[in-house]
């Protein structure tokens, strides 16, 4: 067993975050995961050999790949000998690799590990179908990126959605304004340094240049106004989200050293935060809007705390509605006391500028949160994040001076 409980988190590292198609549409996620591995074990400061596994989460058809995270350890510094895990489930697999470490950990299994997620979205390909009826007509591809409910559920991930925000009289404008809040808060923090902490640069190939340096993330839109909003069309024929209230298709990853406070006193590791707590929750397959409110509100309850009484939180904006309905559902459906929390709710912005790779999403809001406490001195935070037709994972930590 894992003689004092903790569990820490002794490095974190994430690639720039780019669009789809974009600067690191040539790069495989199998290739984002492995230059990711071997950064935080850089950081960690790890000697060779001292890691038990990794796992990694996948959000979209297993990167198109067999066995992408242990393809990843293979292109990483890591032995060949590292076991590894692909977790799949939708944009919660990052966090949710987050949590399968924390449980190994804590009873354990394992010392150190590397958890976090990636993803290539520029490069998920089409689908072909193995059968068909007839030998001669058409043929119809399917596009898994269009993200569309099954037929059982209905419509589409974007239009249930827009309708759970209404029912909670959130509107097409109170999304569009925090999309343009979500960009001015990761400029202002972007402009402060903010994330040299958690990001590395890359370098990729570039039709132009040959070799081309990433440093930022390219998904932020320096010009986001609420009138620009305001001009775009709704997507799939939902009542409110729009291209530019929601995140792009983008490509990433992001991991984080977890490790046994002893472990980490033994190797002399970094400690940058302790994690406390981490559920996984289901509601209805519509339910993703306030999944995260839901795994916020089990940690709370399990460890004793009120909202009140967390310094951070972090929200993935699957789409601005997500945080909006979450954080009302957190408040008690009291728009004032929403409007008091989502002060400090993604304070740096969040996906909507950001990006959202799916595999990478769960980890990176992880790391951004304690990024965040580190800069303000310490504190408790949680983050949360929905994902895969109802389902939400949260993870409670701390950061101590």
């Amino acid at each position: 067993m894992n003689a004092d409980g903790d569990v820490v988190v002794a490095a974190l590292a994430r690639t720039p975050f780019g669009r789809f198609n974009g600067v690191l549409r040539q790069r495989a996620g199998p290739e984002l995961g492995a230059t990711i591995i071997d950064e935080v074990c850089a950081r960690a400061r790890l000697p060779e050999g001292a890691v038990d596994a990794v796992y990694m989460g996948v959000g979209m058809i297993g990167s198109a790949v067999l066995t992408p995270a242990r393809q990843a350890v293979l292109q990483s510094k890591l032995r060949k000998e590292t076991p590894s895990l692909a977790l799949d489930r939708a944009c919660c697999s990052g966090m949710t690799a987050l949590g399968v470490g924390f449980k190994d950990i804590k009873v354990g299994a394992a010392d150190t590990l590397i958890c976090g997620g990636f993803e290539s979205l520029s490069r998920t390909p089409l689908l072909m179908p193995r059968t068909r009826d007839h030998a001669l007509g058409e043929l119809v591809l399917d596009d898994p990126l269009l993200l569309r409910a099954p037929d059982y559920i209905g419509g589409s991930i974007a239009s249930y959605t827009a309708e759970e925000a209404l029912k909670h009289n959130i509107d097409r404008r109170a999304q569009d304004a925090w999309a343009v809040e979500s960009h001015c808060r990761y400029f202002a923090a972007d402009a402060a340094g903010y994330f040299d902490f958690e990001r590395v640069a890359m370098r990729v190939a570039n039709d132009k240049c040959g070799i081309l340096t990433v440093e930022k993330d390219e998904s932020p839109r320096r010009d986001t106004s609420l009138q620009k909003l305001a001009a775009l069309k709704t997507v799939r024929g939902n009542k409110t989200i729009t291209p530019g209230n929601a995140p792009g298709l983008n490509d990433g990853a992001a991991a984080l050293v977890l490790m046994s406070n002893n472990k980490a006193r033994e190797l002399s590791a970094p400690v940058l935060a302790r994690i406390r707590g981490y559920v996984q929750i289901s509601e209805g397959p519509t339910s993703g809007s306030y999944t995260p409110a839901m795994a916020i509100e089990s940690l709370l309850q399990r460890h004793g705390l009120a909202a009140d009484q967390i310094d951070l939180i972090e929200i993935n904006e699957a789409f601005a509605a997500t945080v909006l309905v979450s954080t009302l559902r957190l408040a008690g459906r009291d728009h004032t006391a929403a409007a008091k929390l989502r002060q400090r709710t993604n304070p740096h912005g969040g996906a909507v500028a950001i990006g959202h790779p799916l595999g990478a999403s769960g980890a990176r809001i992880v790391m951004t949160l304690i990024n965040g406490l580190r800069r303000r001195g310490g504190g408790i935070g949680v983050a949360a994040i929905c994902g895969g037709y109802g389902q939400g994972d949260g993870i409670l930590l701390d950061v101590r001076d």
